[in-house]
């Protein structure tokens, strides 16, 4: 029996679907708001705009803040004056995920509810109760805040999401398919295995992967034309929503491993990392969790899923490979530092961290 299991399984209402966000006025008449902030980016927002018809509505109050573009305690702190002058009793966040991150903490800072209107399907950062801190610079602070609120609302509207960069999407895949490479391990240990919510969280996060090998193809290209097809609001819907009842069901026994850990370890330790998205970083991370482990056949069998993508898959590919052995050195320790790694049924050690990077390096040079 687990003692420390916290299940927050997700927003308190969900919806996705062409003219979902007309529904917006009902939430907030729900949640008795009249005092709205909209913290928001500057491109998506301006594409975001033809959606948001109720910032017309008369009944509310709406206050706007532009944020920086990181999730900050800076930006955190900024939300936090503006809630504070304008007597703010609802925030909402229409952007990507570091702005859903952000919104999320600073909403908890303040003790008030929140809804996100997100923008992109990159990542789960809309779903999940949790936000990857960065400094204003980009350079990752090395922690997240993990919080017990969830938002009040998520919503958005497909034919929004399909206008977003398409290498946002992309990333978005891989960051999901990470969820079954990080988690499968840990959870069929014995002590594991039989726990209702954590089998839950298998078995969702075995759906992502089984949706995104066989569908990203056909979802990216339908993105690429503007198409709202059934594949691509299904593996959006995947990467934003579905992929969040992972950790949200499983907490930190299928929240991450290996793979965010490297990525947080790059984006602390090297600087030229910030030039990669968040799931491409996790992509490399994927391999190289796969590489500590010595699962060399599930890195063949993912190769020609990462070359259809064109996701990274070494170090050396993306130019970042440390020349400094010092760098290894770090990323190693902090890597080893997390206790989400030492989850994985197999002895952690530097040792093993440091000599898995060097020898994927070497192996996939020879693929």
């Amino acid at each position: 029996m687990l003692t420390d299991l916290k299940v927050k399984v997700g927003p308190q209402f969900y919806r996705y679907n062409v003219g979902a966000i007309d529904f917006v006025p009902m939430l907030l008449q729900e949640f008795s708001a009249k005092n709205v902030l909209i913290v928001h980016g500057q491109v998506s927002f301006e594409k975001a705009k033809p959606f948001l018809s109720f910032l017309d509505e008369e009944a509310y109050n709406f206050s706007f803040l532009q944020y920086t573009g990181e999730c900050s305690y800076y930006g955190a702190e900024q939300i936090e004056k503006v809630v504070k002058t304008n007597q703010i009793d609802f925030i909402i966040g229409v952007g990507g995920g570091k702005l859903a991150d952000l919104v999320g903490y600073a909403a908890h800072r303040v003790n008030v509810n929140f809804g996100v209107i997100p923008t992109l399907a990159s990542n789960c950062a809309p779903w999940t109760p949790l936000s990857v801190m960065y400094k204003e610079s980009g350079e990752s602070e090395g922690k997240s805040e993990h919080f017990l609120r969830q938002a009040s609302f998520f919503i958005t509207d497909p034919e929004l999401v399909v206008d977003a960069p398409v290498n946002y999407f992309v990333a978005g895949l891989a960051d999901t398919i990470a969820k079954w490479y990080e988690s499968e391990a840990i959870l069929q240990q014995d002590h594991l295995k039989n726990e209702p919510f954590l089998q839950l969280a298998g078995y969702t996060a075995a759906l992502c992967k089984e949706a995104i090998l066989n569908n990203s193809a056909k979802a990216i290209k339908d993105m690429q034309a503007g198409i709202v097809s059934e594949e691509f609001v299904h593996l959006s819907e995947i990467v934003f929503a579905v992929a969040g009842l992972v950790g949200g069901l499983g907490d930190k026994y299928a929240r991450n491993a290996i793979a965010h850990a490297m990525h947080d370890g790059m984006s602390k330790y090297l600087p030229n990392s910030h030039d990669f998205l968040h799931g491409e970083k996790v992509a490399y991370g994927i391999f190289y969790q796969l590489a500590v482990e010595k699962k060399w056949e599930q890195i063949d069998a993912l190769l020609p899923f990462y070359q259809e993508l064109g996701l990274p898959m070494s170090l050396k590919q993306m130019q970042l490979f440390p020349e400094d052995e010092a760098v290894i050195d770090q990323i190693v320790a902090f890597i080893d530092s997390k206790e989400k790694v030492h989850l994985l049924p197999i002895p952690i050690t530097k040792e093993l961290l440091k000599e898995s990077m060097n020898e994927l390096e070497n192996y996939l040079e020879k693929k």
